[in-house]
């Protein structure tokens, strides 16, 4: 392509909405923190490596008997509550800013769990109900 010389219509989005292939025998409940894996297909986030948060389902997403693609997934991203993992994975104020791990499709932890969880968004916030994530 070359520079532009004319004014120009540039297509544009939100960037707080998308839409993702749900992977084969999946189901993604709405209100889940959503990862796609390597193959680029949603799933709900889970305790394992190679994920990539996304946000939060807004819908439920059945593709329990489907192949991967059959079902598509509405995801927000912005900054959404989770549940806060426990014990010495418990993620504190002094985590704002950092990193948080998937535990499962609705808690985050302060850890990577020695090598075993992905990381899925960053800590917004800490309140006694939970985690605020935040999911670009």
């Amino acid at each position: 392509m070359t520079a532009l010389s004319a004014d120009r219509n540039t297509p544009q989005r939100s960037g707080d909405r998308r839409r993702f292939p749900v992977a084969a025998a999946t189901t993604i409940y709405a209100g889940a923190q959503v990862a796609v894996n390597a193959a680029g297909n949603a799933v709900p986030v889970s305790t394992a490596l190679g994920l990539k948060g996304v946000g939060r389902a807004e819908r439920r997403a059945d593709n329990s008997a489907g192949a991967a693609g059959d079902v598509d997934v509405d995801v927000s991203a912005g900054i959404f509550r989770f549940a806060n993992s426990a014990a010495a994975d418990a993620i504190t104020q002094a985590d704002i800013g950092s990193d948080c791990y998937g535990v499962d499709d609705q808690t985050v932890a302060k850890t990577d769990g020695t090598g075993t969880r992905s990381a899925v968004g960053k800590v917004f916030d800490v309140d006694a109900d939970g985690v605020w994530v935040k999911f670009s």
